[in-house]
């Protein structure tokens, strides 16, 4: 199956909740073919009406952390959420919700192939890392996701709230981009 395919199928879900009051489906966007994949929470207010993940204000800062500190074209990367459709006003992934897209996660990632993910915020990193760890606690380390090394870090939405952690971020992003170059093994830290 292709992602394309696979959007296609997912197109119209009603299995949460969530379903009911979505404009769009947001799947995910990018290179099919990425060896580095970010996973974020929920799709917000300007990913509901676009349909596409991480285009609002987190989505530019996003882009500018590709660009910008790995240097590679956000278009060279898949991004995606864990949940397809935004919770009302922005609201925290409810367990049953998660459940009702973890599939839809595990497929697309199985599609894609990987060879590193970067775990964007709580809900992603503890989700993919299968821990209850705090973020705080898990942000800078490496886990894997089954069998794919997946390094977590805060949300760019958490950095337009605290600007101050925005160099916590960079260091992490570094290290991604080292482990893409090849200079650096990720070290894994995180065992679930």
């Amino acid at each position: 199956m292709t992602l394309d395919a696979m959007a296609a199928a997912v197109d119209g879900c009603q299995r949460c909740k969530l379903g009911s009051g979505r404009t769009h489906i947001v799947f995910g966007v990018g290179n099919a073919d990425a060896d580095l994949v970010f996973v974020g929470e929920a799709p917000g207010k300007n990913e509901d009406e676009q349909g596409i993940p991480f285009v609002g204000r987190a989505g530019q800062m996003l882009t500018r952390m590709i660009e910008n500190v790995i240097e590679i074209p956000r278009s060279d990367v898949y991004i995606c959420n864990i949940l397809k459709c935004r919770p009302p006003g922005n609201r925290n992934p409810e367990p049953d919700e998660i459940a009702c897209c973890e599939p839809y996660l595990y497929k697309q990632l199985e599609i894609i192939q990987p060879r590193l993910i970067v775990a964007l915020g709580k809900f992603a990193a503890q989700w993919l890392l299968q821990t209850q760890t705090p973020i705080g606690k898990l942000r800078g380390k490496f886990g894997r996701y089954r069998g794919i090394p997946t390094l977590a870090t805060y949300h760019p939405a958490y950095l337009l709230r605290n600007p101050s952690q925005k160099r916590t971020v960079m260091d992490d992003l570094l290290r991604i981009k080292a482990v893409q170059s090849g200079e650096l093994e990720p070290e894994i830290e995180i065992f679930s």
